[in-house]
């Protein structure tokens, strides 16, 4: 589902060019969650971005759902991502003026889908996060914690198979953590392939795969694709 080769990025602060990540490969397996773990500042969610199509690589591939994201025009890319990846940001970034339900339901309507269908997935949606009540609320009257299972909702709504999740309990309590692990877990167990981003050694403890990434390098890469090694993690 996702497959990452020799991927390289790079950010200029000043006169100094700094490298946010340094030649990563990674292959995801269908039905399996990955978690990456490491300090602040070590790239983490820099290579989330790029596996989501997000932002470009600096060099290497990127391929998503068999095809390479990183040779995609601008509108291709838009709706690949939109019908693949489902992608879970930190701060949330929800649509302040739509409501909980318009929020999840947004990428569908962007595709065209008819309107029925598209309620019916995004209040399944935000029933496996437990939001299914709040669906005619506004983002500015949730908390930061319910704005983030929300954001879950709006990621695994429809039929993506790729969920890239950037700290996706790093605003919840224990209890509404374990709802969003059951809901992601749920999702592995039909089929989806789940990348996780986090810091929070419960949410690793329930990935199939640990990764650790320090400096732009990610420790343990397991990767399939020729040229690539496979190393034990």
């Amino acid at each position: 589902m996702l497959v990452l080769e020799n991927v390289t990025r790079q950010y200029r602060a000043g006169e100094v060019r700094v490298a946010a990540v340094r030649g990563v490969s990674l292959a995801t397996t269908p039905g399996t969650m990955t978690a990456v773990m490491g300090p602040s500042g070590c790239g983490k969610s820099t290579l989330l971005t790029i596996a989501g199509g997000l932002q470009p690589a600096d060099s290497g591939t990127v391929t998503v759902a068999g095809v390479r994201i990183d040779q995609l025009s601008e509108n291709d890319l838009y709706r690949h991502r939109r019908r693949h990846i489902g992608y879970v940001f930190q701060d949330y970034n929800l649509v302040q003026i739509l409501t909980v339900l318009e929020n999840v339901m947004l990428p569908a309507e962007l595709d065209g889908l008819p309107r029925r269908k598209m309620r019916d997935r995004a209040l399944g949606a935000l029933a496996m996060v437990g939001m299914a009540d709040y669906s005619d609320r506004y983002p500015d009257t949730l908390s930061g914690g319910q704005q983030q299972r929300v954001a879950l909702a709006r990621a695994i709504c429809g039929d993506r198979r790729l969920i890239l999740a950037d700290e996706p309990t790093g605003a919840l309590d224990s209890d509404n953590a374990a709802q969003v692990l059951d809901a992601l877990r749920t999702l592995v167990r039909a089929g989806a392939t789940c990348v996780v981003v986090t810091h929070d050694g419960s949410v690793a403890a329930q990935a199939d795969r640990v990764l650790h990434m320090r400096d732009g390098l990610l420790d343990g890469d397991l990767v399939e694709p020729s040229g690539a090694r496979r190393a034990d993690a």
